[in-house]
């Protein structure tokens, strides 16, 4: 394995991570039913919330980019 496949996994790792730890926004036992239907209510996101939706992006952003340096680069 080279340098872009240990990286490439240990972002994919954190993405993983970054990813489980946020909360989730939808209710799923009233997504169904229509119960207090919150779908078009603005929800903004605010401190730890903000901060791990930002850092998950740009490590989504990074992932994106590491995989096709991975797949371009000369075998």
């Amino acid at each position: 394995m080279q340098f872009l496949d240990w990286l490439l996994m240990v972002v994919s790792v954190l993405l993983i991570g970054l990813v489980m730890i946020q909360e989730s926004k939808d209710d799923v036992k009233n997504t169904f039913s229509g119960e207090k239907s919150e779908l078009f209510k603005n929800q903004k996101q605010r401190g730890p919330e903000l901060f791990f939706a930002r850092v998950t992006m740009a490590v989504s952003i990074l992932f994106a980019v590491v995989t096709i340096l991975a797949l371009i680069r000369p075998f």
